[in-house]
C-alpha cells in the first residue's frame, strides 16, 4: 500500500488504519511537546468520530477546521472520513468577514477551534457565529480554559474521553466521494470553495510522495499549514502514504525553522519561497545545515534562480520545485531529484502520473512546445468543482475537461513546464507586454533585496508604467537608480522598472504568494512618485 509499492488506499479513512494496523507504534506526528503515533492517532480519530456521530455529525455533513499546525487539526481530519463527513480547513488567521463567509458559505454544522491563538479570541468570535450561522450547530474547543458548558460547545478531551470504546455508524466511503472544501487564497476577487474528493487528494500526496522517494523513516519538516491544500494532501496524506512522519509547526516562532529541522532529524524539507529564505539565513548566520537532510521541496509560489541556486549552495542537497494548484489538489508538475540542474531548478518538472497539460491561446487553440500561452490541466486531482458555483466551474473548465489555470507557461522541448506568471498580472508598457516574474527574478538577485513585487499602474503616456516594489534585507542599502540600473544589464529597454517604492513589507497569502490586485491600488493610490518623462525611444526599446 506504499506508494513507492504501486498501490494506493483508495479512501482517506484506509491510509490510517492500514499504517495502525501494520505498524501502530511508529511515530507519525511530531511537535515540540510531542510525537504521536500511527496508532495513537487512530485511536484519537475513532473516539471523536464516535463523539461527533452522538452529536448527530454524519455523511455529507461539513466540519470546519479552524486551527493552527496541530495535531488535533489532524485527528479531526480521519475522524471526518471514519462518519462520511467533509471537512472544511479554514485559515486561522483569516480576517472575521472572510472566516464568516467560509462557514456560512459552506454550511458548516460543526467546528473544530483553537481557543486562543495568533492573539485571536476564537471563543468570542463562535459565541456570535452559533447565534449569525443558523446551520452551525456544534463547537468542539482546543485549548486549556475553564469555560461556559451549554448543549452545543464541548472541550476536546471531553469529546476525546465521551467516545471511547462508543459504537457509531462508520458508512463506507467511495474514492469519489468529496471530502474537503478549500478556499481559495484570493489573490483577486472573492475566495471560491473547490470541492475535492478522497480520491483528488490522494492521487496528488501520492505522485508527490513517489517522485521524491517518500519512504518509512523520513521525517518531513517546514509544513506550517495545513489548511492550504499542499499541507493538507502531500503534507498530512502524503506521510502517511508513506509511513513517513511529519513535524508540525504552528509558525509562532517562524526564526526556528532550522532548529526544529535540526532537533527532529529532518529527511526532507518543504516549504515556501519565503520558508527558504529564512531558513537560508539561519544557517548562513548560525552555519550548520540539518544533519539527515537529503532533499528540499519548494511549491505554493514562484522561486526566483537565484534563491534556487542559493538552496542548493548553503544546504548541499537536491533542490525540486512542486507546481501546485488548489484546484488539482496540489501537485500537478515537479521536478525530480534525478532530473538535470537547470531543469529540476528552473522549471516546475513534469506533469504528474495521469495528468495532462496543454498551453493555450485565448481561443482555446493548443501551441506547440516553446510557445507562451495559458496552461490548462485535466487528471486524476482535478476539482469535482466549485462549491454551489456551477457557473464559476463552467467558466474555468472548457469541454474537454480542462481547467484553466489563469498561469502563463510554456513547455519546452524536452517536455517541462516553465510557469511565466499570471494571465491577468501581465503589464502592458506602451503595447509591449511585460511578464512581471522576469523582472522580479532580476532584481531578487540584487544583494541588498529581501523581497520584491512587480506590478503595473496607470500612467497617461504608457498606459502601464512598471512599478517595482522592493523590499530591503535588513541593513541593506540600495536607491530607484541601482534597481533600474542592475535591470538595465539584463532586461530589455520598455521591461525597466519606471517606478520603485520600498516598502517594509509585501501584501501576502498564507503561501507566500503576493496578494498583486491589494499592492497595485496601494500603490496606485500612493505613488512614490511621478514617473520621469520618457522618449519615444525608450518606450520602444
Amino acid at each position: 500500500m506504499d506508494p513507492e509499492g504501486g498501490v494506493t488506499p483508495r479512501t482517506i479513512n484506509a491510509i490510517l488504519a492500514y499504517r495502525a494496523a501494520g505498524d501502530p507504534a511508529a511515530p507519525y506526528l511530531r511537535t515540540n511537546d510531542a510525537v504521536l503515533s500511527f496508532g495513537e492517532v487512530d485511536d484519537q480519530a475513532e473516539a471523536l468520530a464516535a463523539s461527533l456521530a452522538n452529536l448527530g455529525i454524519g455523511p455529507g455533513d461539513r466540519i470546519a477546521l479552524v486551527l493552527p499546525a496541530w495535531p488535533e487539526f489532524a485527528v479531526s481530519v480521519f475522524a471526518a472520513a471514519r462518519i462520511g463527513a467533509l471537512v472544511v480547513p479554514v485559515d486561522p488567521r483569516l480576517r472575521l468577514p472572510e472566516l464568516r463567509y467560509a462557514l456560512r458559505h459552506s454550511g458548516a454544522a460543526c467546528a473544530v477551534s483553537a481557543e486562543n491563538a495568533y492573539g485571536i479570541d476564537y471563543l468570542q468570535i463562535f459565541e456570535d457565529f452559533l447565534v449569525e450561522l443558523p446551520a452551525l450547530r456544534h463547537l468542539v474547543t482546543v485549548g486549556e480554559e475553564d469555560l461556559w458548558y451549554d448543549d452545543r460547545i464541548f472541550q476536546w478531551e471531553d469529546c476525546l474521553s465521551a467516545g471511547v470504546g462508543r459504537d457509531f455508524d462508520a458508512p463506507a466511503a467511495a474514492p469519489e466521494d468529496p471530502f474537503a472544501i478549500l478556499y481559495t487564497s484570493g489573490t483577486s476577487g472573492k475566495p471560491r470553495g473547490v470541492e475535492l474528493t478522497h480520491s483528488n487528494l490522494l492521487h496528488a500526496a501520492a505522485e508527490t510522495a513517489r517522485a521524491i522517494g517518500l519512504a518509512p523513516g523520513d521525517v518531513v519538516a517546514g509544513v506550517s499549514a495545513l489548511h492550504h491544500v499542499f499541507g493538507l494532501s502531500p503534507g498530512l496524506l502524503g506521510t502517511a502514504l508513506s509511513g513517513a512522519a511529519l513535524v508540525l509547526r504552528d509558525h509562532d516562532d517562524p526564526g526556528d525553522t532550522l532548529a526544529a529541522a535540526r532537533r527532529h532529524g529532518a529527511t526532507v524539507q518543504y516549504g515556501v519561497p519565503t520558508d527558504f529564505t529564512t531558513l537560508l539565513r539561519q544557517v548562513e548566520a548560525e552555519g550548520g545545515t540539518p544533519p539527515m537532510l537529503r532533499l528540499c521541496l519548494s511549491s505554493g509560489a514562484p522561486m526566483s534562480d537565484d534563491l534556487a541556486r542559493r538552496i542548493e549552495a548553503s544546504l548541499g542537497v537536491p533542490l525540486v520545485i512542486a507546481y501546485s494548484l488548489t484546484e488539482a489538489a496540489s501537485t500537478l508538475s515537479m521536478s525530480r531529484p534525478d532530473d538535470p540542474a537547470r531543469k529540476r531548478l528552473f522549471t516546475v518538472g513534469r506533469p504528474v502520473g495521469g495528468t495532462e497539460v496543454r498551453v493555450r491561446e485565448r481561443d482555446g487553440t493548443t501551441l506547440p512546445r516553446e510557445s507562451v500561452g495559458e496552461i490548462a490541466v485535466r487528471g486524476p486531482g482535478l476539482m469535482r468543482g466549485y462549491y454551489r458555483q456551477p457557473l464559476e466551474t463552467a467558466a474555468a473548465t472548457d469541454p474537454d475537461g480542462y481547467l484553466r489555470t489563469g498561469d502563463l507557461g510554456m513547455v519546452d522541448e524536452d517536455g517541462y513546464l516553465h510557469v511565466v506568471g499570471r494571465r491577468e498580472d501581465v503589464v502592458n508598457r506602451g503595447g509591449f507586454k511585460v511578464h512581471p516574474r522576469e523582472v522580479e527574478d532580476r532584481i531578487m538577485a540584487h544583494p541588498a533585496v529581501y523581497r520584491a513585487a512587480v506590478v503595473g499602474v496607470p500612467d497617461e503616456i504608457l498606459g502601464e508604467a512598471i512599478c517595482a516594489c522592493v523590499v530591503r534585507v535588513e541593513g541593506g542599502v540600495v536607491t530607484e537608480p541601482e534597481i533600474q540600473g542592475w535591470s538595465a544589464a539584463t532586461l530589455a529597454g520598455y521591461k525597466i522598472p519606471d517606478l520603485v517604492s520600498f516598502m517594509d513589507e509585501l501584501p501576502l497569502t498564507d503561501t507566500g504568494t503576493v496578494r498583486r490586485r491589494e499592492l497595485a491600488r496601494h500603490v496606485s493610490a500612493t505613488p512614490p512618485h511621478a514617473p520621469a518623462e520618457r522618449s519615444q525611444a525608450t518606450i520602444e526599446d
